[in-house]
């Protein structure tokens, strides 16, 4: 039961919040309204995470509106999907007040949380072009207190490289394998090792590459069975799986 809604219908039993103001507080515990975004504030407490605020298409404008906001607030928020330029103009106006990683492409505004689960999760990509879309991930599981190690650049190119950490990938609960050009790389993964695998095709690679539509369909077909398939370049998708994969593991209720 939330305790802070129990504790505004005891206000309203006791007189002393009338029922539209009542009604107002519930309202806020849930939602936290403004002309152009509606803030999710309830979401933790559904399903264990905060609301992601999705920087890419918003303008330097929006964010600066929803930052604003988080802060005026006392909220915690993370953002994802912001580049060069608007972690120059938001890093002027916010300052101390949020910690800006250009390598993710990330912003957060609370310290990382101890790690929660002793499960790990290991990242592993393609190229070293792919290693932005890696970065979003782990700092994506950072945030939710989830450990897990990167292992940048040991595509099939080079498939030598790849073995050289087998032993260590062994020993992660989830693996994220994230790659571009024909995205082979998740089939070998997924041929070798048992564990839940998430693949994360990438926009990198020429002409047929298509965007990242030719290692996208190239996963989604593989023929190593069971893998998990997120969108292009979506390496926070890939981590929120792989929490949601790893916090509901039965070890996971006393891993917390």
């Amino acid at each position: 039961m939330n305790k802070d809604i129990l504790r505004i219908l005891e206000e309203l039993k006791s007189g002393k919040l009338d029922s539209i103001a009542a009604a107002q507080k519930i309202e806020e515990k849930f939602i936290l309204n403004h002309d152009e975004f509606h803030i999710d504030t309830h979401r933790r407490e559904r399903l264990g995470f905060d609301e992601v605020i999705y920087g890419k298409e918003k303008t330097i404008n929006q964010l600066e509106s929803i930052i604003k906001l988080y802060l005026e607030k006392d909220l915690r928020f993370f953002c994802t999907g912001l580049d060069n330029l608007k972690i120059d103009t938001l890093t002027k106006q916010f300052g101390s007040n949020v910690t800006f990683c250009r390598k993710s492409g990330t912003a957060k505004n609370f310290e990382y949380p101890p790690c929660k689960f002793k499960k790990t999760v290991g990242i592993i990509t393609a190229g070293s072009s792919d290693a932005k879309v890696a970065y979003e991930a782990h700092e994506t599981l950072k945030v939710l207190g989830v450990a897990a190690k990167t292992y940048i650049d040991v595509g099939v190119a080079g498939i030598h490289r790849f073995f050289k950490y087998s032993e260590d990938l062994k020993k992660h609960t989830v693996l994220i394998v994230i790659a571009g050009m024909e995205g082979a790389l998740s089939s070998v993964v997924g041929g070798l090792f048992p564990q839940p695998i998430i693949a994360v095709p990438t926009s990198v690679g020429y002409g047929t590459a298509l965007g990242g539509f030719t290692p996208l369909f190239a996963m989604l077909t593989s023929c190593a069975n069971g893998i998990t398939v997120v969108n292009i370049d979506n390496g926070f998708g890939a981590a929120m799986a792989a929490f949601r994969i790893i916090n509901c593991l039965p070890e996971a209720q006393n891993d917390r």
